[in-house]
């Protein structure tokens, strides 16, 4: 459907309207319709009908609430609900909402309610010519040099036109066409570009500036165009060369020049005009330092752009070239002179230090030496040198830069142990410039101050009764000199004391100086003494003083008081007699007593401690007077004891005690007849009872110490026998010996027991004896060839008391001598042992048996460091075969306790010794018959005890 229709005189609007309808679910129905508008249409103006395009109601726009969508555009149109018409709401500019696109529509949706319907509505833009082509430019510039050749093309700029098609840019005209003629091509894109071709040749001398004017015109209607101005310069050719003016340039600078100084400007000039006649200039050296030294501008001036320095370069020589712009060139040297400043300041070199000098160094002698240099030339290379004033030195100059610090008077180091030298040299420019250095000189130290005291004297206090070892004062002295030097060590002077060295009174500490108590000092002894401390220090030679120390020893309260009278005396008594008619008053006696304390100390106070009758005497509190109180009476006692207590003054007091015996009496006998009965002075009994107490306590504890020592000996021994008892060594037996008459043939058979442990260790061996004689025995008869067991089948035999084994007295085969019947060496019978009807020799002492079992123990030991090996191993020791073979030869020599007999195991020197025996036993007759009885043996312990008797 179309519609066609005049909104105003001349304007003829076509519009399109297409309107589809689609019937949806949920009653949603969509129509569609389009509209072609001009741009730049007023405000207000009428799109369309979009209701009656639409087939709808005004009705229903109203019910349904008619509305616009149009996205992210802006509202252009909007609707007229109550005349169902689209009308413009903005301006629309095409080229400003589409550009170049086509075609420019604007889509927007109409959303109804009630259903809900929507409808699209698409509105075209088209284009008007209302824009000109339009150059960026206003007017183009050209140089041309008239050597340029006929067809060179010159590239013209690009007119723009926001239009399309016919409304667009649509050709190019150029104006006036005598020397250049334009070419328009067509682009890619549909636009146009023009290019100027030379068509004539230029004359510079002819025309030397051509002015043209290019015009772009657009298709639409009316039409529209837009002009650039173009002006063109024709140039000359070049044909002549820059020339300068001077071949040579000179110029100076001040080394201290800014950056940016100018220091010459040169130039140069060229026939040609134009570009061939323009001139530009360049710094020919291609050395690198130069050209960052100095740059060159186009109007030839020569500006420094670093630093420069005299001291390194004194003067630049630059090859400036002119070009023009052809290529054609010339050049030209230009000298610069570097004028010198006072830049530099004096440099100092160290040659040689000292870090110390001693403080008796002699004057002239030098400290340093140094070298002195100024970069700078002239004055203001010239230099001199100063120190610090108020310094014992002086700075010379000896040579050409060299200087040498000398020291000019003489150093103490107790006033200045350090100086700081500052050497300041500085040059004759202006202005003047120094440098300075400061040396640090150490004066070392020289023993030249003797140690010095805080006092001349001094005076120190001691309390008497000190503890030995007690600081008693500390002496201080003082060196000024350092180190070593100034190392004080205190010693005492020897003097002596009430003939007494000083040393055995007080010492000194030789690093501290604290003067400490010897002994015990005692004010009653000495109450003062001075003595001399010496201050010596660590010099070499080392050097003293001397001070005077006086020790005033202060007294304490450490002596009771000494009762002179009554004189107190152990085995007298005395008493002070009284007459029973003294009065009031009486001056019974007066006690006297003395404190060897001072001050307070000594003051005495005298009181009345205990009486027989208080009522009757009293004490003076000062002098000590006893005197009585009242009157005396018949019927006081004859005998009155006073005890009367003497305190001194000190802190804690001190005290003593006296006792005055006053006889109430008028005669002498009467006083001895009360006086006898008075008991001895008990001090003597009770200094007895308590020695005897102290003497009963050591004893006592004497006593008790053996007892234990005696008992822990026992359980050691006892302990030690029962290990040794259970060991695994071989044991030896051995017994008393036992005498039998039915085992021999008619002499005495040596049977004995007797046992010894031994172990490898010999400091733990040990004897063991006291076991019945039935018990392990060897038979020592060399006839018998029974073994232990055969001894071990004896034993009820020999334990009975009825036994034919049984000891008897010997019978008339017994024939030893002598001197080898049982009993102690030596010893005689009498008659009756010989003739063998005497006693039984006496048996012998246990002494004795140890005696032997000792000696028997020693053989043993000395013999079995010379076994064999498996001699007396256990396998031999208890097998079955071993007889009397088996037992080694150490057992030889055994001896039986009480008597001088020799038990041997050789049957040839058993034999020997019984026949031997046999020829000894009966003595001469007359020997028979003066015998004596038998003495008791003497055993070692009988002598001992008859010693003892004898030394009592």
């Amino acid at each position: 459907m179309y519609f066609c229709w005049t909104d105003a005189p001349g304007v003829t609007m076509k519009r399109q309207v297409l309107l589809v309808f689609s019937a949806v679910a949920l009653h949603l129905v969509l129509g569609q319709v389009s509209y072609s508008i001009p741009e730049e249409m007023s405000k207000g103006s009428l799109v369309g009908n979009v209701a009656q395009d639409l087939g709808l109601d005004i009705k229903r726009l109203n019910a349904g609430k008619a509305r616009i969508h149009m996205g992210d555009n802006a509202e252009y149109i909007q609707l007229n609900k109550e005349r169902g018409l689209l009308t413009i709401r903005e301006k629309i500019d095409r080229e400003a909402l589409c550009a170049q696109t086509t075609p420019c529509a604007l889509h927007l949706q109409i959303a109804l309610e009630n259903p809900i319907e929507i409808f699209s509505v698409t509105v075209e833009i088209t284009d008007i010519n209302d824009n000109a082509p339009v150059f960026e430019k206003e007017e183009r510039r050209f140089e041309i040099s008239e050597s340029a050749v006929v067809g060179s093309k010159f590239m013209l700029e690009k007119a723009i036109d926001p239009d399309i098609g016919l409304n667009g840019l649509q050709s190019y005209f150029l104006k006036p066409s005598d020397n250049f003629i334009l070419k328009v091509r067509s682009q890619s894109d549909g636009g146009k570009r023009a290019e100027m071709i030379l068509q004539q040749p230029l004359d510079r001398e002819k025309d030397e500036f051509i002015s043209l004017l290019l015009t772009a015109v657009d298709g639409g209607e009316p039409q529209r165009s837009g002009t650039m101005q173009i002006h063109i310069t024709v140039l000359d050719a070049n044909d002549n060369a820059p020339v300068f003016t001077h071949p040579i340039y000179k110029a100076t600078v001040q080394e201290n020049a800014v950056k940016g100084t100018v220091i010459t400007k040169v130039s140069a000039s060229d026939a040609d005009k134009g570009s061939n006649g323009e001139v530009s200039y360049v710094i020919g050296n291609s050395v690198r330092s130069i050209l960052e030294i100095f740059h060159i501008t186009e109007d030839g001036e020569l500006i420094l752009n670093g630093p420069i320095n005299y001291e390194k370069t004194k003067k630049y020589e630059i090859d400036v070239e002119a070009v023009d712009r052809g290529g054609l060139s010339d050049s030209c040297k230009v000298i610069i002179d570097v004028g010198d400043i006072n830049d530099n300041s004096p440099i100092i070199n160290i040659i040689s230090s000292s870090i110390s000098i001693g403080e008796d160094s002699k004057s002239n002698t030098v400290v340093a030496v140094m070298s002195v240099s100024d970069p700078d030339s002239g004055e203001n290379g010239k230099v001199r040198c100063a120190i610090n004033k108020h310094t014992p030195f002086t700075i010379m100059s000896t040579s050409n830069n060299l200087y040498s610090l000398v020291a000019e008077n003489e150093l103490d180091r107790e006033e200045a142990y350090e100086y700081n030298i500052t050497v300041t040299c500085s040059d004759e420019g202006v202005p003047s410039l120094s440098t300075s250095i400061t040396l640090t000189l150490q004066i070392s130290d020289v023993n030249d101050n003797a140690p010095v005291f805080e006092k001349s004297s001094y005076e120190a206090h001691i309390v008497e009764n000190n503890t030995p070892g007690v600081s008693v004062f500390t002496v201080k002295a003082t060196d000024a000199d350092w180190n070593q030097n100034a190392r004080i060590s205190y010693i005492l002077e020897e003097s002596t004391v009430n003939g007494v060295p000083v040393s055995s009174y007080v010492s000194i500490s030789a690093d501290s100086g604290v003067i400490h108590a010897v002994r015990s000092f005692d004010y009653e002894q000495i109450k003062d003494f001075q003595f001399c401390v010496k201050a010596q220090d660590g010099g070499s030679p080392p050097l003293s003083s001397n001070v005077t120390i006086k020790i005033l020893i202060q007294d304490q309260n450490d002596n009771p008081p000494q009762v002179l009278y009554p004189v107190q005396t152990g085995g007298s008594m005395v008493a002070e007699m009284v007459p029973r008619s003294a009065d009031v008053g009486y001056l019974v006696t007066k006690v006297v007593a003395v404190d060897v304390d001072s001050g307070q100390n000594a003051w005495l106070s005298y009181k009345l401690q205990k009486a027989t009758d208080r009522a009757l005497f009293e004490v003076g509190l000062q002098n000590g007077e006893i005197r009585t109180i009242r009157q005396v009476t018949d019927k006081d006692a004859v005998k009155q004891r006073l005890t009367v207590i003497v305190e001194d003054n000190g802190q804690p007091s001190r005290s003593a005690t006296v006792i005055v015996n006053v006889a109430v009496a008028d005669s002498f006998p009467e006083v001895l007849s009360e006086f006898t009965d008075f008991p001895h002075d008990k001090e003597y009994n009770d200094n007895l009872t308590f020695y005897l107490v102290l003497a009963l306590a050591v004893v006592s504890f004497l006593f008790i110490t053996c007892l234990v020592v005696i008992i822990s000996v026992k359980i050691y021994r006892w302990r030690q026998s029962r290990i040794l008892y259970h060991s695994s060594l071989p044991v030896i037996p051995y017994y008393p010996p036992r005498y039998s008459d039915t085992l021999g043939t008619g002499t005495l058979p040596h049977v004995y027991n007797y046992e010894v442990c031994r172990t490898i260790d010999s400091r733990k061996s040990d004897n063991k004896f006291g076991r019945a004689g039935s018990q392990n025995m060897l038979i020592m008869d060399p006839s018998s060839t029974g073994t232990m067991q055969r001894i071990q089948n004896e034993k009820s035999i020999l334990d009975e008391p009825d036994s034919p084994l049984e000891q008897k007295p010997p019978n008339n085969d017994w024939r030893f001598t002598q001197g080898q019947r049982p009993g102690p060496s030596g010893a005689t019978g009498g008659p009756e042992v010989a003739m063998g009807t005497g006693p039984w020799p006496q048996p012998p002492t246990e002494a004795e048996q140890l005696q032997a079992l000792m000696a028997a123990a020693n053989e043993v030991s000395e013999a079995t460091a010379t076994l064999g090996p498996g001699t007396m191993g256990l396998s031999t020791r208890y097998s079955p075969q071993f007889t009397l073979q088996h037992v080694p030869d150490y057992r030889q020599n055994v001896y039986i306790p009480g008597s001088t007999a020799t038990l041997t195991s050789n049957p040839q020197q058993q034999q020997a010794t019984a026949q031997q025996a046999t020829q000894q036993a009966l003595p001469p007759p007359q020997a028979s018959a003066q015998a004596e009885p038998p003495k008791a043996a003497q055993t070692p312990a009988s002598k001992k005890k008859s010693t003892k008797k004898e030394k009592k």
